[in-house]
C-alpha cells in the first residue's frame, strides 16, 4: 500500500500567535490550541497546518506529512528509505519518517490501532 496524499502541513515557528493569526488572516479557522504553544487550522477540506513553537535557536521549518491509510500494509517501494519506523506520537497517531533520494525527510502518518 502506498501513501493517499498530503494529510498535513507541519510548521514549526518563533512566535505561535503571529503564526496562527497570519493564517486565519489567509482564511484558515483555529480548529485547536494546545497549552504548549502550538494548534491546528484548516482552510476547507484540505490538508491541515500544524503549527509548534520552537526555541529562538531552532530554525523554523516546514514539513509535508503524507497519509498512509493502515501501518500494517504499507510496504515502501524502491528507493524509499524508512529513516526511522513507525511509532506512537503524543497526539494519538502513528508516525515514521522516510528519505527521498535528494536526503529530503518526509513524514507519514497512519491512524493509531
Amino acid at each position: 500500500m502506498s501513501t493517499r496524499g498530503i494529510e498535513a502541513v507541519y510548521l514549526t515557528t518563533h512566535n505561535w500567535g503571529k503564526a496562527a493569526k497570519f493564517f486565519q488572516s489567509l482564511g484558515y479557522a483555529l480548529e485547536f490550541e494546545t497549552d504548549h504553544h502550538s494548534g491546528q487550522l484548516r482552510n476547507g477540506d484540505g490538508p491541515y497546518l500544524f503549527i509548534a513553537e520552537v526555541p529562538a535557536d531552532q530554525a523554523p521549518q516546514m514539513q509535508a506529512v503524507l497519509q498512509v491509510a493502515d501501518e500494517q500494509a504499507f510496504r515502501p517501494g524502491p528507493g524509499v528509505v524508512l529513516a526511522e519506523p513507525f511509532a506512537d506520537t503524543h497526539w494519538g497517531t502513528r508516525e515514521a519518517i522516510v528519505r527521498d533520494p535528494d536526503g529530503r525527510l518526509w513524514r507519514l502518518q497512519a491512524p493509531k490501532g
